[in-house]
């Protein structure tokens, strides 16, 4: 009797599964003819949709434009069907199950629908129709789904609504060619693979959070000012009050270099200006260390919101504790004096020696927006990038500390070696081994940090740092955005590339060129500036002219002597000079990507691994 029942119970169990799904195709069914009856349009595809027949079985299409998946609709596809009238957005509602929607290329008309009523969107594509009008305020509240919008050449007017700059998942947003006019909102998503604002009436300055753009994303908008536009222009009265403003500081800072050298503190970070010079029982207070294993940017918003000017905010917190005295008490060793601030070596307590770089060019930068980033790169972990430990914020300058690596860095195994009998020199396998991680590097920074269209921005062999065992380590990078601008077109290697002293931008695939300019110094073992023939120019893209014509008349004379290769080392040594041409080459369309530059030296084998 037991198994009779059991079956029964079965029978039954299935007989209401079967139903279901029969209540569900219906009603996506009435749905979508609800949804049909809102458009106008004689084309064929509408023709199989038809009241007899489910619009899905299982993951097979019975009705044209559907997307099936598991018996259930997840998308609409219509695309330049000639369809006119308005969305009735009240008839999706019925399909639960809806994640795509996509009906460019027609002649939808009229304002936007509310489409929060289908809040579970993940994709919306309605470029090339005649939508028109303001788009309400709250049009997208609720869509905490949705990853790609695109409204794209309509004739859009107003502002972009508050509800959809406030997205948390949005990664896609195309607004080009409509007349959406006023400021551009700061938006929550800081890593948006696609943001166009081009070709409408936007004014005012564009925000920090999407400064990373390229030119092209604001172009056609007259009233826009700031990076990477041009500059936006304050009055007269303003400028004369930053004049005394920075008048006044001025003095400050002089008076406090005069009691810094009166009280003869020792050289090096103690000469950091007046702010960061508190009492130690002042800096104390706020000097708390957080203690988890690694921070989050969430965390320190809940435990840092009211945090002191002189605090040390720490990225990584399975560490040494130390606090901001600890460093500009101590002896500090200058290690360099570079193009974007003064490093130094100091000491804590312990013994432990750290890195500090001192900024001065991103004045221009919010503490807000200048945190956010901090967290970005903190985040990142790769074996060929030197991560921040902590740093410090100040209107005036930055402070970034990292460990200090007991080594040197790649410029000057290149350059301050040669002929000095040192053993500081590199063979071909060793360059090898350098090339392929700085490359890795580059590519997991291009990978993780996708909204940036220069993730590095400022590689150069004095930016690449040697461990002892000669493993690559990368520093200074995806540093643009915290930058002033006017300062990092003037002193950071991407803005040396052809495309931007051509054409005034920078590229996806400006890093590459960087890498291949890295890639023919290793080899040549010269400085990008200088060669031979072109000594005196100051013009990488000469140098990388004279490379490549030496090396096509005189192999012997392109390779630095100091690898000491042999006839198999020199095959492969020409391999790697042709990728580093077609990297370094000036011609965007037809230079190496990063992902297309490492393939290529992954082909080579050599000793390294």
């Amino acid at each position: 009797m037991a198994p009779l029942i059991n079956l029964t119970i079965l029978t039954i169990f299935t007989i209401l599964i079967n139903q279901a799904t029969v209540v569900i195709s219906v009603t996506q069914s009435e749905a979508l003819l609800v949804f049909k009856s809102s458009l106008i349009s004689n084309h064929t595809a509408f023709s199989t949709w038809k009241p007899s027949t489910r619009p899905c079985t299982g993951n097979k299409t019975n009705w044209g434009g559907i997307l099936c998946e598991e018996g259930r609709v997840w998308g609409i596809k219509l695309e330049g069907m000639g369809i006119s009238g308005a969305i009735d957005v009240d008839s999706l509602v019925g399909m639960p199950h809806l994640r795509m929607m996509s009906l460019i290329n027609n002649s939808l008309d009229g304002k936007l629908p509310k489409l929060n009523k289908v809040g579970k969107l993940k994709a919306l594509f309605l470029s090339h129709n005649k939508f028109s009008g303001p788009i309400d305020q709250d049009c997208f509240d609720g869509m905490t789904s949705l990853k790609k919008l695109y409204l794209s050449y309509n004739a859009f007017t107003g502002q972009i609504p508050m509800s959809l700059a406030t997205l948390p998942r949005l990664v896609e947003l195309s607004l080009e060619g409509n007349q959406f006019s006023g400021v551009i909102p700061n938006f929550t998503v800081v890593n948006f693979k696609l943001l166009n604002f081009s070709d409408n009436k936007f004014d005012g300055p564009i925000p920090y959070s999407v400064t990373y753009l390229p030119v092209e994303s604001f172009s056609g908008n007259a009233g826009l000012c700031g990076h990477p536009l041009q500059a936006c222009t304050s009055s007269k009265p303003t400028i004369n009050v930053i004049f005394v403003i920075f008048s006044f500081l001025a003095v400050l800072a002089v008076i406090g270099m005069i009691i810094i050298t009166l009280k003869n503190k020792p050289t090096g970070l103690a000469d950091v200006e007046a702010p960061l010079v508190g009492s130690s029982s002042e800096i104390s207070k706020t000097g708390d260390m957080m203690t988890s294993d690694r921070a989050s940017p969430a965390n320190y918003g809940a435990r840092h919101k009211k945090a002191e000017p002189t605090k040390l905010v720490f990225l990584i917190e399975d560490r040494e504790r130390f606090e901001l005295p600890d460093l500009l008490n101590s002896s500090a060793e200058t290690l360099g004096n570079g193009s974007l601030g003064v490093y130094y070596k100091a000491c804590l307590p312990s013994g432990k020696p750290m890195v500090v770089k001192r900024f001065k060019q991103m004045n221009n930068v919010g503490k807000e927006e200048f945190q956010e980033h901090m967290w970005r790169i903190a985040r990142l972990n790769h074996p060929n990038l030197l991560s921040p430990v902590a740093f410090y914020y100040r209107k005036e300058e930055k402070l970034l500390v990292s460990d200090y690596i007991n080594n040197v860095s790649l410029a000057t195994y290149l350059h301050h070696s040669k002929g000095s009998g040192n053993k500081q020199t590199l063979n071909w396998s060793a360059r090898l081994k350098i090339i392929k991680g700085v490359a890795k590097g580059l590519l997991y920074l291009h990978n993780e940090l996708p909204s940036l269209i220069v993730p590095h921005g400022h590689l150069k062999s004095s930016n690449v740092l040697l461990t002892e065992s000669l493993e690559p380590l990368m520093t200074d990078y995806a540093l643009i955005p915290v930058f002033n601008t006017e300062h990092a077109q003037e002193l950071m290697v991407a803005y040396k590339s052809p495309e931007h002293k051509y054409n005034n931008r920078i590229t996806k695939k400006t890093d590459a060129w960087s890498l291949g300019v890295l890639i023919l110094e290793i080899l040549t073992g010269k400085f990008p500036t200088t060669s031979p023939r072109q000594a005196g120019s100051g013009s990488d893209i000469d140098w990388v002219t004279w490379v490549q014509s030496t090396a096509h008349e005189d192999t012997a004379e392109v390779f630095d002597k100091e690898m000491k290769a042999s006839r198999q080392d020199e095959a492969e040594m020409m391999k790697m000079l042709r990728i580093g041409l077609s990297c370094a080459e000036m011609d965007v369309d037809k230079r190496y990507d990063i992902k297309e530059a490492l393939r290529k030296i992954e082909e080579l084998k050599g000793d390294a691994k």
